[in-house]
């Protein structure tokens, strides 16, 4: 039977004495990040939103890892994800402030520091900005209108084009405004977890 490396790596180990701290180094952020599963964990514990059991974390991984449901996992597909998630993984990412793991209990939850991770995966978060579409609809609008007045439209046809082109300006401003103003508190945002990050 082989044995399990359960000791940390300096980086990880150097972070652990002292808690308190809420900064973690680019070493200590990518070692975490180099190893699938514990990227999964991170993955699912984001799903979540919530704390989750070790069985429970440990079958879905399994499940993923073998491509399948969880009904249809074995006995030791799911031992070989649940021993190394106990012995290895959990313990890493709980020492390094990235999930609070009870290990007595068998619960985990996401940790302060989990946000400095989630910077460098590509989850949904990352792409639920969709400004293409608010720019579209007011073109696609603005068109419309213009075209509509010029072809004589019931009520568009008493507004000069003039007036509907400065609607149509009017729209896009306040659409670059908003845009620039989230993209603003965006960026302090990052700026501030990437601050965390020595």
């Amino acid at each position: 039977m082989s044995s399990i490396d359960t000791s940390l790596p300096e980086e990880i180990t150097s972070v652990t004495a002292d808690k308190s701290d809420e900064t973690l180094s680019k070493d200590v952020i990518f070692e975490l990040l180099k190893n699938r599963r514990r990227r999964e964990v991170l993955q699912y514990l984001l799903d979540a939103e919530g704390t989750v059991t070790l069985g429970e974390l440990a079958e879905q991984i399994a499940a993923w890892e073998n491509d399948t449901e969880v009904t249809a996992l074995s006995s030791d597909q799911r031992k070989r994800v649940y021993v190394a998630l106990y012995q290895t993984h959990l313990p890493k990412m709980d020492d390094a402030g990235i999930v609070d793991y009870d290990q007595d209990r068998g619960l985990i939850s996401l940790a302060d520091n989990a946000d400095l991770l989630v910077l460098y995966l590509d989850t949904d978060t990352h792409r639920q900005d969709r400004w293409d579409r608010w720019y579209a609809g007011v073109s696609v609008i603005g068109a419309a209108l213009l075209v509509g007045a010029m072809l004589g439209v019931p009520g568009l046809s008493a507004l000069s084009l003039s007036v509907l082109a400065g609607i149509v300006i009017a729209a896009f401003v306040v659409v670059s405004s908003v845009h620039c103003l989230v993209n603003h508190r965006v960026q302090q945002v990052v700026e501030n977890k990437l601050s965390r990050i020595s």
